[in-house]
């Protein structure tokens, strides 16, 4: 299989100050990529111009602010090579990231998705992640459902899973990478090297991760993937769980803030797959 074609996409909005180390890590490559795409989400922090006048060998496309699904997706679609390799703007890469990847893909060349391990960092200071937080390798889906273990900047993907399940979805307005893995982990293994070979940078204000009520979203996503005829019946069992779960919790904070509609519809979620109930709203 060859992996000789490889594009980075970059969404970004208003992380100047961020993107210049994030392209900076992709330019260090000791693999280099054969393309560089960066979409830019609408930014009004002269973005342009330090893509145009420091890396000139990027590809800089802009967009109206249409979200980070959207922007990923633009890119996705726009890219020349067979393998993506997605990169958020406020992540790194170390030097060895792609080749080690492509090493990997040549000694299994049955992959079609590949991530590497992470260094967590927040507010720039180093954290360890909690143990259900490890990656793991093969058939994860039934690990993908309690809480996302993939990583977009981690991760390398062959262009038929997008073919095969689609593109990330731009009507989440946060946890669309939740809703990805799902899809993936459902239909092809994972595989991860346990080299950290991407580095998370967190803590900033504009994190969507730091509003409330996340899992509303991701019992959106829940809700999608039981319609998909690849699920088997204990994969169903574990997805109406995990619905129940999360509905539990997000009926507490709907009831302390009065929102009686919502108050309502995860009520009925908290029966999800039991006494004969559906999942429709």
């Amino acid at each position: 299989m060859s992996y000789k074609k490889i594009t980075v996409v970059i969404p970004t909005w208003n992380r100047r100050s961020w993107l210049a180390e994030a392209l900076g890590s992709v330019a260090k490559q000791s693999l280099p990529p054969d393309e560089i795409i960066l979409i830019d989400d609408g930014s009004e922090d002269e973005t342009e111009s330090l893509v145009r006048e420091r890396f000139p060998q990027v590809r800089y496309l802009r967009q109206a602010h249409q979200g980070v699904s959207s922007a990923r997706n633009r890119g996705i679609q726009e890219a020349a090579g067979e393998w993506i390799a997605l990169l958020d703007s406020d992540d790194l890469w170390e030097p060895q990231k792609l080749a080690w990847q492509c090493d990997a893909i040549r000694e299994h060349p049955e992959t079609k998705i590949i991530q590497t391990e992470e260094v967590w960092l927040r507010n720039g200071r180093r954290v360890n992640p909690r143990p259900i937080h490890q990656k793991k390798s093969g058939w994860i889906f039934a690990d993908c459902v309690p809480l996302c273990i993939v990583s977009p900047s981690a991760a390398m993907i062959h262009r038929e899973v997008f073919e095969r399940i689609g593109l990330f979805d731009e009507t989440l307005p946060a946890c669309e990478d939740y809703d990805f893995w799902l899809r993936a982990s459902l239909h092809y293994p994972i595989d991860t090297l346990p080299e950290a070979l991407t580095i998370k940078r967190g803590g900033h204000e504009d994190q969507l991760s730091r509003q409330w009520g996340l899992d509303r979203y991701r019992i959106q996503s829940l809700l999608k993937i039981l319609e998909n005829p690849a699920l088997q019946p204990e994969q169903c069992a574990l997805v109406q769980q995990d619905i129940r779960r999360r509905a539990a919790i997000l009926l507490q904070g709907f009831q302390k803030r009065e929102k009686q509609q919502e108050v309502e519809y995860y009520r009925r979620l908290t029966r999800v797959g039991r006494d004969g109930l559906d999942h429709e709203q």
